[in-house]
Formats: structure tokens, C-alpha cells, sequence
């Protein structure tokens, strides 16, 4: 009895503690029981680091605008930031749920008892943290090397651009409206590791809301754009006279380019090869 008394302590001593707690970004710490293997994620960029970090078969749920790597495509779509489907989410039966912090959804998905993580995502060093953060709650490693993999690749990037267009002068337009990534966004730290200038300033917020005459006054040497908002550049008030735009210095990304680029997350040493071939006139509509 004292030997098998012995053993039993002995083994109850050596059985691996599977409960953690992690902290999202709201500050909340999450606790998790044993690791998730029912994970519903509401944003494209978490989901691509869901699957970055080799746990892609955990996920069972992904938001309408998933679509990277392909075996996401074939899963049940839950809405997004601010059109959730809370039924389905439920339905699925999930044990984590990973979302923007900002979602309306976060409330309602605690008060039915769902494992939430909220996340904000705009600048590299927020893209480093996430991917230590999520690896933490799915108790597996890679976040490290995963984080090495971006920083070399933008290096690398980096290191394609001629020396003749460090200092060039960037707008780098999201959306219509015109929206723009200012300096302080993912995409414009990626620009100033490259050797370019943004014309939008950072104080302005990650990606800010800008009156079309403020381009104008910037007169930016290279315009980046989503392919189907390009055409219409030429339409806005005084755009013509845009020094990028009369010397044909105007990329056009399709939009499997744009995800690459605009989504915070594991694929942003291709976004960094993308920007530095806009930037060496290795893109359609690029003439430097």
C-alpha cells in the first residue's frame, strides 16, 4: 500500500499542468482550463496566426473574410467585426473565441459563458505580441520563430530596394474614402523599414480618414492603391497634378495582394516584398 501510495504521488507530481491564464489586450485575464481545440476566430489576421503557429485543425469557426491558408475557406463563416453571428459562433461549440477587442460580440460571447481574447492589432510590435499571446493560450511554441521569420523577411525586403528610392515620398491608400495608412500603422512602419517616406504622419491615427486636398498638398511621389479604386483616382479634384500620378508612379494591388498587406499578421514579410517591389517599379502601373 505504502509503495502503490508512493507511485500515485509520484505520478500526480509529474502530470503536466494544463490550465493557464493569458492576458488579452483589454487587460482581461482569460483563464483555460486545458488547451483549446475548438477555436472560432473573428478576424483574418488572428486566424492566419492561429495556423502560423501549426494549429490550424483547431479551428472550427472563421469570420466572412478569411481566406488564407486555402483549408480555411471550407469552414463555417461567423460573421465579423461588427456583424457577428452569435448563434452560429455558439453553435459551434467553441472553447476559445478570438476577436478584434473592439467587437461588439465580446460582451454577449462572455455572458454566454464563452472563452473570449480580444486583441488590438495595428503596428509590428502589437503583430509580436499577439502571436506570443495566442501561442501562449494554445499552449504550443513557434511564436518566436515565427516572429523571426516576419522581421528577416522585411529585412530582406529591404535590402531589394534600389538606393535610389530611399527617401521617395508614399501614400499608401486602404480604402476609398480616401483612407490612408499613416506612419504609425503596420503598413507605415513597414515603409520607413524600406527606405520610403509616408506623407501621412502618424499623429493623425493608424489609419485616419483624410480630406482628398491633403494628398494633393503632400503630392506624394508613388501612389499604392487597391486595384478596383484606382481607376477612380484620376476623377478626384486636383489628383492629376499629383507628381505620382503624371509620372505613372501609381500600384495597383489585386486584392489577394491587399489581404497580404493590410492584415496585421504572419504574412507580413510577403506584405514588406510586395511595398519594396511597388517601390523598385517591379509592379504594374510603376514606372520609376
Amino acid at each position: 500500500m505504502r509503495r502503490w501510495l508512493l507511485a500515485l504521488l509520484l505520478a500526480l507530481t509529474a502530470w503536466p499542468i494544463l490550465a493557464v491564464t493569458v492576458t488579452d489586450d483589454r487587460g482581461v485575464a482569460v483563464d483555460l482550463r486545458e488547451p483549446p481545440r475548438r477555436i472560432v476566430s473573428l478576424l483574418p489576421s488572428l486566424g492566419e496566426t492561429v495556423c502560423a503557429l501549426g494549429a490550424c485543425d483547431r479551428l472550427v469557426g472563421v469570420d466572412d473574410y478569411a481566406n488564407w491558408p486555402a483549408s480555411v475557406r471550407s469552414l463555417p463563416r461567423v460573421g465579423g467585426v461588427d456583424d457577428p453571428r452569435i448563434e452560429r459562433i455558439v453553435g459551434l461549440q467553441p472553447d476559445l473565441v478570438l476577436l478584434s477587442s473592439t467587437s461588439r460580440a465580446l460582451g454577449r460571447l462572455q455572458a454566454l459563458g464563452l472563452p473570449v481574447m480580444g486583441f488590438d492589432i495595428k503596428t509590428l510590435g502589437d503583430v509580436r505580441r499577439v502571436l506570443s499571446r495566442v501561442a501562449d493560450a494554445l499552449q504550443v511554441g513557434g511564436a518566436d520563430a515565427a516572429w523571426r521569420r516576419i522581421d528577416a523577411g522585411v529585412a530582406a525586403a529591404a535590402r531589394s530596394v534600389p538606393p535610389a528610392q530611399h527617401g521617395v515620398s508614399v501614400y499608401f491608400e486602404v480604402s476609398a474614402g480616401p483612407y490612408a495608412a499613416s506612419e504609425s500603422s503596420h503598413i507605415g512602419e513597414i515603409l520607413a523599414r524600406l527606405g520610403a517616406v509616408n506623407v501621412v504622419p502618424g499623429h493623425l491615427g493608424t489609419v485616419p480618414l483624410l480630406n482628398p486636398e491633403f494628398v494633393v498638398r503632400a503630392d506624394p511621389q508613388v501612389i499604392m492603391v487597391a486595384q478596383r479604386d484606382a481607376a477612380a483616382l484620376a476623377a478626384r479634384p486636383g489628383w492629376p497634378r499629383i507628381r505620382a500620378m503624371r509620372e505613372g508612379r501609381v500600384c495597383r494591388f489585386t486584392a489577394e495582394q491587399g489581404d497580404v498587406i493590410a492584415r496585421p499578421g504572419p504574412r507580413l514579410a510577403d506584405a514588406a516584398q510586395l511595398l519594396a517591389d511597388c517601390l523598385a517599379g517591379r509592379l504594374q502601373g510603376d514606372r520609376p
